[in-house]
């Protein structure tokens, strides 16, 4: 005769119990570890210059890194672009290569300046090009149209191509005061809307000059030194900060108002010594 058989261990309905409620543990820790609530996630967002894109979007990606919540989100589109975004609301944060305009400042009174590096604006030529020493006049004629051809400085029988930056850069409306003196630049001039474009020109034309961020050079392109008075003053960190080199200017973001929360946290992340060290990697001077 066969009979049923008592094995040991826990009965059915307990183990099924203890599944269960092993199973809303696991779901109630990972919910409280993973909580992906719009509560939690910040965004802003920081728009403007191209001199000072790089910066801002690589301290973005840092501070990103540590804080995997909040989204920052970076943008070009030139200095004056970002100071009229901050200004009307439609950013979180301004890049300027410049100083806010006065009539900039009283259109949108509530803006407040952060200086976060400091920058050098270098004149670039292509490699081929013999002619890597200039004055300040001679580069401001060029830029006028009075010099056209690079034999009078020296070079090849060869028209100058000049290239600069559109009327919504910080960087042209910079040159335009410290190099122009506000004198009109020379109508034949190739606008172009950031500094990447200027220099990817000037490394495929010959026969171009240009004028870019410091923290833009690289091998493809060689920088002028500048003449002043037979002193011969490379556009480098070192001359910035011995103010040496003469055309330099500060780095700006402008926020409506004195920051608070993500935008207070992402600048103060800039001016901490992780993001100066930024600043210093892409070829701009710290401030702090």
């Amino acid at each position: 005769m066969t009979g049923s058989v008592n094995k040991p261990g826990f009965p059915l309905t307990y183990c099924v119990g203890a599944a269960v409620l092993l199973l809303a543990i696991t779901l109630f820790v990972s919910g409280c570890v993973g909580n992906d609530s719009p509560e939690e996630r910040r965004t802003i967002s920081v728009t403007g210059s191209t001199t000072v894109l790089p910066v801002g979007q690589a301290a973005a990606d840092a501070y990103m890194d540590t804080h995997l919540y909040d989204e920052i989100l970076v943008s070009g589109g030139g200095s004056g672009a970002g100071i009229k975004a901050v200004g009307e609301g439609t950013a979180d944060i301004g890049m300027a290569s410049r100083d806010i305009k006065a009539e900039e400042k009283q259109k949108y009174p509530n803006l407040v300046e952060h200086v976060i590096a400091v920058d050098g604006i270098a004149l670039i030529v292509h490699p081929s090009n013999p002619v890597t020493t200039m004055t300040m006049d001679e580069i401001k004629a060029i830029y006028k149209g009075d010099i056209t051809n690079w034999k009078d400085l020296g070079g090849e029988d060869r028209p100058i191509v000049p290239v600069g930056r559109d009327s919504a850069s910080g960087t042209r409306e910079f040159f335009y005061e410290a190099v122009m003196h506000k004198e009109e630049f020379v109508r034949t001039q190739q606008e172009l809307n950031s500094n990447g474009a200027v220099k990817q020109t000037v490394a495929q034309t010959p026969d171009a000059i240009g004028y870019v961020g410091l923290g833009y050079l690289d091998n493809t392109v060689a920088a002028v030194t500048i003449d002043l008075n037979g002193d011969s003053v490379v556009p480098n960190i070192e001359n910035i900060k011995n103010k040496s080199y003469p055309i330099a200017r500060g780095l700006n973001m402008y926020t409506q108002g004195q920051p608070s929360g993500l935008v207070k946290e992402y600048l103060d992340f800039l001016m901490s010594v992780e993001g100066q060290r930024i600043v210093a990697e892409q070829g701009f001077v710290p401030v702090q």
